[in-house]
């Protein structure tokens, strides 16, 4: 009996670790990042670079205010690479500038001053 009360409690204990080591694998944090985007192509090229990028939960561009807010896993990756991320789709990430091969490659509407769609 007093085996079994034993066993019994290092298996809660057991359950009850693996419990918190998956909570904290589970957290996310929220940036938000000024770009030099202009349009809603744009928006739907950042947006889906950003679904590719390890470590990304969501992102969400605001046009209006060419804010890009994020939702990442810090375990997976980082403010930074997300920066660079942005970055090599051609767009500026708040002091990060523009991969300029890949600003050179965007359509005219999308890049800095461009017209309206």
């Amino acid at each position: 009996m007093k085996n079994l009360i034993i066993l019994i409690i290092i298996t809660l204990f057991a359950l009850s670790t693996t419990n918190v080591v998956a909570q904290k694998a589970n957290k996310t944090d929220t940036i938000s990042i000024k770009t030099s985007s202009q349009c809603g192509m744009c928006k739907a090229r950042l947006e889906k670079a950003m679904a590719y990028e390890k470590g990304i939960v969501s992102s969400e561009l605001n046009v209006a205010s060419a804010t890009l807010s994020v939702v990442y896993k810090p375990t997976k990756t980082s403010p930074e690479k997300i920066r660079l991320a942005i970055s090599a789709v051609g767009y500026d990430a708040d002091a990060v500038k523009a991969n300029q091969k890949s600003y050179n490659g965007l359509p005219a509407c999308c890049k800095k001053g461009g017209m309206d769609h």
